[in-house]
């Protein structure tokens, strides 16, 4: 008995020097070893650059760059579903909110699934499977604010014939993935290769084999990078990002307080795509400045033009 003991507490500290290790030097994740993919830094076409093109040319790339927006949604969040679908969502090519569970309130994609990666795998699949000529995928949380029009403006040039996995990237341990709540942009291609690796329950399990639970952001990218397919971080000219997990208001009072004398320049990027954690009232505020205030006889100058989706009574 005294030897059981024994042997008990030391597998006791052994485990416990072991979940040490794993805290202090990050979250292992499986995948393929040896990867040398280089981290990018996705920006957008420069003004020089399409001052290049015709106007002939630059209207046949507005005319080619379509999203298909995936939009996460539980009974739970109502209000913030309700406000997604009366706001950004109308920009998009076409929308469809992903429910796990039906609601007489509102239109949505019922797959019946309480699993939340589950429901995101389910959710990829019926996209891609329904997406006609669309070519450009952004999944999002009803609680993140997207401008669609600069998404596009992103991926201009970009071929949605190549793999793209783009947004607002992290790193755990070895692994590079975009974080959820700033909202993921995914090519054609990366969602071809998605489909085809969830058919793997090896290299993608649908439930999760491991003893922690990963949360769906961190096995998305695992799933994309047994397929080929890494993190890219959007960003602008200068190097800020363009997708945010944080809400306008959050990052100019953070600005407010780190640089008092430029808190506008420092905050954000002109060209931001997302902003997470928004509060439904804040959602409105933000389709009242991007879409609707105009200062009188200022013109912008914008080369390009994306007009909203055919019948849309968008902004």
């Amino acid at each position: 008995m005294m030897s059981e003991g024994c042997s008990f507490m030391k597998g006791m500290f052994l485990g416990g020097i072991f979940c040490l290790f794993m805290s202090m030097f990050g979250t292992f994740t499986p995948g393929p070893q040896g990867d040398s993919h280089q981290h990018h830094h996705l920006k957008p076409v420069s003004k020089d650059e399409l001052q290049k093109l015709s106007e002939a040319q630059m209207y046949d790339l507005t005319q080619q760059v379509r999203v298909f927006c995936l939009i996460m949604v539980t009974p739970k969040l109502l209000v913030y579903w309700a406000t997604a679908n009366d706001t950004w969502s109308k920009h998009c090519d076409k929308s469809m909110f992903y429910t796990s569970e039906s609601s007489k309130a509102l239109e949505a994609y019922d797959l019946q699934e309480a699993d939340e990666w589950a429901r995101l795998r389910k959710a990829i699949t019926h996209a891609y499977e329904n997406a006609g000529d669309l070519r450009w995928f952004f999944v999002a949380q009803p609680t993140t604010f997207a401008i669609i029009e600069n998404l596009k403006y992103l991926v201009l040039e970009k071929d949605p014939s190549q793999p793209f996995y783009i947004g607002r990237t992290e790193k755990s341990g070895e692994l590079e993935y975009v974080e959820y709540e700033g909202g993921i942009v995914l090519s054609y291609d990366a969602m071809k290769r998605l489909v085809e690796v969830f058919k793997d329950e090896e290299k993608c399990p649908a439930r999760g084999h491991a003893l922690w639970k990963m949360s769906e952001e961190k096995q998305l990218a695992t799933c994309l990078k047994y397929s080929g397919v890494f993190a890219e971080n959007g960003e602008d000219a200068q190097g800020k990002s363009l997708f945010n997990k944080k809400s306008v208001t959050s990052m100019i009072s953070d600005s407010m307080s780190k640089n008092p004398n430029d808190v506008v320049e420092s905050c954000c990027s002109d060209l931001a795509i997302t902003f997470g954690g928004m509060a439904a009232g804040q959602m409105q505020v933000m389709m009242y400045g991007v879409y609707r205030l105009r200062p009188y006889g200022h013109d912008f100058h914008d080369s390009l033009t994306f007009l909203p989706p055919k019948d849309s009574d968008n902004d």
